[in-house]
């Protein structure tokens, strides 16, 4: 017997999972080995160094893999217009950061980031070749591809950055690490999925697909080069060992987020697009994605808040708890992206680009404003203003869906707070657990399994509907999988 929808969903969600958890889990703890050999300033270089990456990313994709997904009847000739166009961008952003390495090194004061900057941008060019093959994994929903492609790649790399590091190369074990795990990642992907674009470009696809995509582009840039330039603001403002501490800060709370988003948000994505023209459905699959995100969410997140300080001392030694406090304060502010993930991923699938333009334009008018209120206080504020941002976005995100599908605040709000009850009464009682007068260690090794326990016992007797259900939900995949 097959697996019903819920079963195949669900055991999509954990491909996805599974790969990001796989190659996000190698990525932590190579980040807490080098971070325990290298100097805390080279992360902050680092930090500087991606944001300029991270934005020509953004802008090679122009949000086109979404628009492949988001087409019924996408067909080679589109995959292949995309890719031609991917390939021909990327190729030249790569050459603009390559010859003005030196001016922005300059303009931003930061010594030996010129040659890091030029290698480092030769990702934009791998990720260009390898888009529309991730679009087209996505929208056959072949999702066991992206897990043996990705893990490969993420290994190799990590025993690459170790080595350097070792060694004594600096920065470069860092930039290394970063370049080989995109070369390998691509090379295997483009293997494994069997599917060559082909070097041809039809102007009236193009045109079609960038009449939706164009949207999204501007959104996707908008929220990039806002989070980037945050970390270019703190590294300027204050100093490049404060912006390590950020970063280092946000690793835990952003690695919990992103292999769960990413999962989330690939598999949710193509699935409501699917039946984008079923209102009913689209409500059913949404208000499930929110309710179970924040169901599993919000545990880790409040327990990574409770325990970050034995974490730092135990994992990165004493030389970076000053991240603690960053910590803490992203745990809260990461929390609620389950709610961003699917009240966003109803308008793209449904091809609603235009309100998600809208809405990134009035959400980042109210976190620069909170923005550059912080960066006059403190780096704390500015993780402060991180957590407002997150809060009050909820807000915004959610009031189109009210109309679209029937599912606004008023009911989102009920979904989170019976999903964050749970969670809220056993980081209480694991904060309790940690007052005791023990080691780091033994405080970790003791407040983790009562975390766990506790949530689990809690859901089990109140018969929390998020826990019921995915009990029902893995047991039909492990049964019927």
């Amino acid at each position: 017997m097959g697996m019903s929808k819920k079963g195949k969903t669900l055991s999509d969600l954990v491909w996805r999972f599974l790969e990001r958890f796989g190659a996000q889990t190698v990525t932590l703890i190579l980040s807490v080995v080098l971070a325990r050999i290298l100097d805390t300033s080279l992360f902050g270089k680092l930090a500087i160094i991606t944001v300029f990456i991270t934005v020509f990313q953004v802008l090679a994709d122009s949000g086109l893999s979404s628009a492949l997904i988001q087409k019924k009847d996408a067909d080679d000739l589109d995959y292949s217009s995309v890719f031609v166009f991917n390939l021909i961008f990327s190729t030249a952003a790569f050459l603009i950061l390559f010859f003005t390495a030196p001016v922005l090194a300059g303009l931003l004061k930061t010594d030996g980031i010129v040659w890091p900057i030029r290698i480092l941008s030769v990702v934009l060019i791998l990720s260009g070749v390898k888009n529309v093959q991730m679009a087209y994994i996505s929208k056959q929903m072949k999702f066991k591809l992206f897990f043996f492609s990705t893990l490969a790649g993420t290994l190799v790399s990590a025993a690459a950055g170790i080595t350097m590091a070792l060694h004594g190369f600096g920065i470069w074990a860092l930039v290394s690490q970063m370049v080989v795990n995109s070369a390998i990642d691509t090379l295997i992907l483009w293997i494994a999925s069997g599917f060559r674009p082909k070097f041809r470009f039809d102007t009236g696809r193009f045109k079609e697909l960038f009449s939706y995509s164009w949207k999204l582009l501007a959104s996707y840039l908008i929220d990039n080069i806002y989070n980037e330039f945050v970390k270019l603001f703190i590294g300027v403002r204050f100093s490049e060992n404060i912006l390590a501490f950020y970063n280092q800060g946000a690793k835990l709370p952003e690695f919990v987020f992103s292999n769960f988003n990413s999962a989330m948000d690939g598999v949710l994505f193509p699935s409501i697009a699917k039946v984008q023209d079923d209102t009913e459905t689209v409500k059913r699959i949404a208000r499930r994605s929110l309710k179970t995100g924040i169901y599993v969410m919000m545990p880790v997140m409040i327990g990574l808040a409770v325990c970050a300080r034995p974490l730092v001392t135990v994992f990165l030694t004493d030389k970076w708890l000053p991240a603690v406090i960053y910590i803490r304060l992203l745990c809260a502010a990461f929390a609620f992206y389950p709610v961003h993930t699917t009240n966003l991923n109803v308008m793209k699938a449904v091809g609603r680009s235009e309100t998600i333009l809208k809405l990134e334009l009035i959400k980042k008018a109210i976190c620069i404003t909170l923005l550059l209120i912080a960066l006059f206080i403190s780096p704390v504020a500015v993780a402060v203003s991180m957590v407002a941002d997150s809060v009050l976005c909820i807000f915004v995100n959610a009031w189109p869906n009210g109309v679209l599908i029937g599912y606004g605040i008023g009911s989102q709000l009920k979904d989170i707070i019976t999903n964050m009850l749970p969670a809220l009464v056993m980081g209480l009682i694991v904060f309790l657990v940690g007052i005791i007068p023990v080691s780091d260690a033994l405080r970790l090794v003791l407040q983790i399994p009562t975390g766990i326990i506790v949530y689990i016992a809690i859901s089990k007797i109140c018969h929390h509907e998020s826990y019921t259900y995915l009990r029902s939900a893995v047991k039909e995949l492990l049964f019927h999988g």
